[in-house]
């Protein structure tokens, strides 16, 4: 991962750590790209390229956003997140998952894992904004994100579940 601290080149904040854009593909990429072809970053899937199925979600400071249709220009000082910097986010813990991630293998919510990433990171952004959603607000932050497999049922389990886990990790 291309962690030098950046000079006079654009930056971004990926995962806690600066990260000097690429020269001469910063300025057409997607973040998506950046993310996955440069930073090897590769929780963000790239799925639909339109922003509509949340395989590439990612957080820009701490809201959900899509990487494929976001520029890597747009979020230059900002802070981005990805499905590897979620454990740093927690306080990095002990079984290297965020709570979120470690709800999710517990209910077993995912088959194919392509959305699973789009699904952990709305889950955390919903749970930042509203620690303790009942099932119809899980059922509309997760709408937004397609998954083919059918483990809705066990996403909306481990999403109640993660809740519980940041609350006690709060307490």
């Amino acid at each position: 991962m291309h962690t030098t601290a950046p000079s006079t080149a654009a930056a971004i904040t990926v995962n806690g750590r600066p990260c000097a854009l690429p020269r001469p593909t910063a300025a057409l990429a997607t973040l998506l790209h950046v993310l996955r072809n440069d930073l090897a970053l590769n929780g963000p899937k790239y799925g639909c390229g339109l922003g509509q199925c949340g395989a590439c979600t990612v957080l820009v400071d701490g809201v959900a956003a899509r990487a494929c249709v976001i520029p890597a220009q747009g979020v230059v000082g900002r802070e981005v997140t990805t499905l590897e910097g979620l454990s740093a986010r927690c306080g990095g813990a002990a079984a290297g998952l965020h709570p979120v991630q470690q709800a999710f293998v517990d209910e077993q919510a995912a088959q194919c894992g392509y959305c699973l990433n789009g699904m952990v990171m709305m889950a955390v952004a919903l749970l930042e904004r509203n620690p303790e959603p009942d099932e119809a607000a899980i059922r509309r932050e997760l709408s937004a994100n397609l998954c083919r497999c059918g483990t809705h049922v066990e996403i909306i389990r481990a999403v109640q579940r993660a809740a519980v886990l940041m609350q006690e990790a709060r307490a």
